[in-house]
């Protein structure tokens, strides 16, 4: 209860509860805004944080992390077009209510799992601080290299179909964190003797031209679409009624939402997917899914909520981001000072419970915000494109001048713009390179710290946590391994098929026209003979 109380205190401020207000509403703006997303909007604030305390720049940034997914609800169920990439399963049922005129039973059925699973997922996470707190010193250097080991394999197996151009960009982003000054004898590393490049390159710089910038260029390039909206009429508390009729959906799909949120590199989508097929698969109507369910539009809204919460675990307790989101905040810690990990929760773990309790605040504001100002908050879909993208080049280029005040860090900001507008283009993700650079860069320091009690391989897995750590990281390579392989086999089974079916099929061909040929001769040749006998007869 201390804990708590003095978790609230620290809350108490003017500018924490402004920067909650500010960072939930502009949440779901930016949310609701196709084409924006919280990681654009993450990136171009990020730089100005950096000035805030630690609590209120990330009180800003978890406030658009965890209420651009109740925005992003909005145009995927009134226009079938997700406002953020996690809202894409709402519009399987979300947009069918859309159409067969029930928008407000959708929107406010949305809102109602969305603030379940948020309220859900905070609440299981205070809880489970303490426990983190004992876990917590158990983490040395070794523990905390094979964990963030871990976390860059679950994110490059996390791409079905693209593993290896994932791991590629993982090392391209390892690569990035190794230029400029090498942390521990202070060497230059891949400068080549430029100046600009002595100082390293700067995670943020890399943000804004791999997310922001990339993501102007997009908006910059597509048309406009014509958009129809029509006026919601009623009140918006309908969802919660509903909701409370499947409180076994709502309750697994949370469930999934924490712990898919906890393990680095899976979050959302893999919670979403499970959700969903949990609930199709124990609902009565199965055939409703994908045309206007109920449960599969829960499933959907409520494990997306519970994400942000339960990703805040590995970022808090051992310093190491899920995914780039959690990564850009761990740059706000590192700009304070404040290190993130086994100490955090052992001396700090009154600013920890002060983040919980922020997410828990952030969910009611949201909820309340959405209830009464959703019929002026759909007209921001109508915003241009270009309008936006515009906007967004131009913050994006502000931010980064801002950061060292350098020409050169907006031509490289640039430089990644491109890279990323192509990475879009060719549907390749750039996730993997973020979280190269970070994940790389602790796993070097701690490494380097470590392998100074070690004199033999087996010495460095010689502890419970790191072997089991250890064992996961060999179970994660060989179930992706064997399921490389029953692809390759099932793709050759399937070539052997198609090409067996195709003999087969050729073989008929050649069996009926070989019969056709002779039966057309037989023909010709009694033809021939009644010609000739005719002519016989003439003469």
């Amino acid at each position: 209860m201390d804990l708590i109380l003095s978790a609230l205190d620290i809350l108490m401020r003017w500018d924490v509860a402004l920067a909650l207000l500010a960072g939930s509403v502009g949440g779901v703006l930016i949310g609701a805004i196709p084409g924006v997303g919280p990681a654009v909007a993450i990136a171009i604030l990020l730089p100005a944080t950096f000035s805030m305390d630690p609590i209120v720049g990330l009180t800003v940034l978890l406030g658009i992390y965890g209420s651009s997914m109740y925005g992003g609800s909005i145009p995927a169920i009134l226009i079938n077009t997700p406002g953020t990439a996690v809202n894409a399963l709402t519009t399987y049922d979300g947009y069918p209510m859309t159409a067969r005129g029930e928008p407000r039973r959708a929107l406010s059925l949305a809102y109602s799992a969305s603030f379940f699973g948020g309220i859900f997922s905070v609440i299981c996470l205070i809880l489970f601080a303490p426990v983190l707190a004992k876990v917590a010193p158990l983490f040395g250097a070794r523990e905390i290299f094979l964990a963030a080991l871990l976390g860059l394999i679950l994110v490059v197996v996390a791409h079905r179909g693209q593993a290896l151009i994932a791991g590629a960009l993982a090392c391209f982003g390892i690569f990035l964190n190794t230029i400029g000054m090498e942390p521990v004898k202070y060497t230059q590393r891949y400068t080549f003797g430029t100046d600009a490049l002595g100082s390293g390159v700067n995670l943020i710089v890399v943000v804004l031209g791999l997310f922001a910038i990339s993501q102007a260029f997009v908006l910059l390039t597509e048309e406009d679409e014509k958009i129809r909206l029509t006026r919601l009429r009623g009140g918006m508390f309908q969802g919660l009624r509903e909701l409370a009729r499947h409180p076994r959906v709502a309750t697994v799909s949370a469930g999934f939402g924490v712990l898919m949120g906890m393990i680095p590199g899976v979050g959302e989508f893999t919670a979403q997917f499970m959700s969903y097929t949990y609930a199709q698969k124990t609902s009565k109507r199965p055939q409703d899914f994908g045309n206007g369910s109920s449960e599969g539009l829960i499933a959907a809204e409520t494990s997306n909520n519970a994400v942000p919460a339960a990703a805040m675990v590995p970022l808090l307790a051992l310093g190491i981001p899920g995914e780039a989101l959690t990564a850009m905040m761990l740059s706000v810690f590192y700009v304070h000072n404040v290190v993130p990990g086994p100490g955090l929760f052992q001396n700090d773990m009154d600013f920890v419970v002060a983040l919980y309790l922020a997410l828990l605040l952030l969910n009611v504001l949201v909820m309340i915000f959405l209830l009464f100002a959703t019929n002026a908050l759909i007209q921001v879909v109508r915003i241009p494109n270009r309008f936006l993208g515009v906007a967004v080049l131009t913050l994006s280029f502000v931010g980064v001048y801002s950061l060292r005040n350098s020409a050169t860090d907006c031509l490289m900001a640039a430089g990644f713009g491109v890279f990323g507008f192509v990475l879009k283009r060719l549907n390749l993700p750039a996730v993997p390179i973020i979280l190269g650079m970070v994940l790389g860069g602790i796993m070097e320091v701690k490494l380097r710290a470590a392998m100074a009690r070690v004199k033999t391989p087996f010495d460095f897995i010689d502890r419970p946590v790191a072997f089991i750590l250890f064992s996961i990281i060999i179970i994660v390579l060989g179930a992706h391994l064997l399921r490389i392989r029953k692809e390759a086999r099932a793709l050759k089974e399937a070539e052997w098929q198609t090409k067996t079916s195709s003999t087969r099929f050729g073989a008929l061909l050649l069996r009926r026209r070989t019969s056709f040929l002779k039966e057309h001769g037989r023909r010709v040749r009694d033809r021939h003979a009644k010609l000739l006998r005719r002519l016989t007869d003439l003469f």
